[in-house]
């Protein structure tokens, strides 16, 4: 059930940023500002920045906005704009990883530090998570971009681009590849002519962990808090998300 558990925490985190359009645009403005910044504007010759763009598309983000992304990541503004992550651990045990982009590292550490605190979490070392967490490409397809191939077949076409978990859902179809088989499973959906929804590193829990609903409750807290950061690009955890706590969530 492994798989499940990974495609529920995903799915999950990504429900809840399409709640938020606005956060979901503005994390994507940082990626496409950047990625014109490190490898110039040029589409066709920056996949990185190819690859941020149609993330924009799949989050129906407008055209203008998207060029004036890319117009930002030559200027000056652009260069103030870095990388980084934090780990710890929020209430009851629970790992949290988390991606940020900031022109200002000094305010977002104090804002990542203070939501631990605040929480009943903890701020760790870059690393200290590395026994719970593995570093994985992460690919969304549309069911409905795929309606003429056989599961199975496309499944086939997918391991040999370097999948090493492919998860179909009734909407979407995820595919799982380590993180260095990324780029060749980008060059494989290109042979394949089929465009993703999203191509993302995600930071995917080896294992998880299984709370109380009141417990799990808490932990949704903090993820919270941290989502709602506009320095805060992508949060990831190991609770594992029941069937109890999901439903729990769609009441909501």
């Amino acid at each position: 059930m492994a798989g499940h558990s990974k495609w529920a925490n995903i799915k999950h985190r990504k429900a809840a940023q399409d709640k938020k359009r606005a956060k979901v645009w503005t994390r994507i403005i940082k990626e496409i500002t950047i990625a014109a910044r490190d490898g110039g504007p040029d589409l066709d010759s920056n996949p990185s920045l190819r690859l941020a763009v149609q993330n924009g598309k799949g989050a129906n983000l407008p055209k203008d906005t998207i060029e004036r992304a890319i117009k930002k990541g030559s200027g000056a503004e652009a260069a103030n704009l870095q990388s980084y992550t934090y780990e710890g651990y929020g209430p009851h045990g629970i790992a949290i990883y988390l991606h940020a982009t900031s022109d200002n590292i000094n305010r977002t550490v104090a804002n990542v530090r203070s939501i631990f605190t605040k929480n009943n979490g903890s701020l760790g070392t870059n690393g200290s998570l590395s026994f719970i967490f593995e570093t994985k490409g992460v690919f969304i397809i549309s069911a409905e971009s795929i309606s003429e191939w056989n599961n199975d077949e496309l499944e086939l076409e997918l391991i040999d681009g370097g999948a090493d978990e492919v998860v179909f859902d009734d909407e979407e179809l995820t595919a799982y590849t380590s993180f260095d088989d990324y780029g060749d499973m980008q060059s494989k959906l290109q042979e394949l002519n089929i465009a993703a929804t999203s191509t993302e590193i995600h930071q995917i829990p080896i294992t998880t962990k299984t709370l109380e609903l009141s417990e799990a409750e808490e932990v949704l807290k903090i993820i919270d808090k941290f989502e709602e950061d506009d320095d805060i690009q992508t949060v990831f955890h190991n609770l594992e998300l029941t069937e109890e706590l999901i439903a729990k969530l769609e009441d909501n």
